[in-house]
C-alpha cells in the first residue's frame, strides 16, 4: 500500500525533559508510551505505545483488567481516574506496595 507510513507501535518524540529507557511519559499530553531508551532534553526519541510493561505504580491495590491510569505528576500507575490519563489495562494483580503489568491500549483523538 502506498499511504502507510509505518507501523505505529512507537512513536518519534522530542524530550522536554530527560528520559530513562523504560520510563513512562505522556506524548502531546494525551498519549501514553514509554521511552525505548535515554533521551535527553531536546533530542529525539522513540516511546512504544503498544504492548505489556512492567511500569511503576501509586500505593493502591490493583486488580486484573481493571482501567490502569497515568499519574503524570507522580510519574506513576494508578486506578483513580480523576485528574489522570487512561493508558490501558492492569494484566495482574497488585498490592500496594509493588510494580504491576500494564497493556497499553492506544489512544486515538
Amino acid at each position: 500500500m502506498k499511504n502507510r507510513v509505518q507501523n505505529g507501535n512507537t512513536l518519534t518524540f522530542i524530550a522536554a525533559a530527560d528520559v530513562l529507557s523504560g520510563q513512562g511519559l505522556l506524548l502531546g499530553g494525551t498519549v501514553f508510551g514509554v521511552s525505548a531508551y535515554d533521551v535527553k532534553t531536546g533530542a529525539e526519541g522513540e516511546a512504544q505505545i503498544e504492548g505489556v510493561f512492567s511500569l511503576p505504580k501509586a500505593a493502591v491495590v490493583t486488580t486484573a483488567f481493571a482501567a490502569a491510569y497515568w499519574d503524570n505528576a507522580a510519574k506513576v500507575t494508578t486506578n483513580v481516574a480523576a485528574g489522570n490519563t487512561l493508558i490501558g489495562f492492569y494484566t495482574l494483580a497488585g498490592a500496594a506496595s509493588a510494580a504491576t503489568n500494564v497493556r497499553l491500549v492506544p489512544k486515538a483523538a
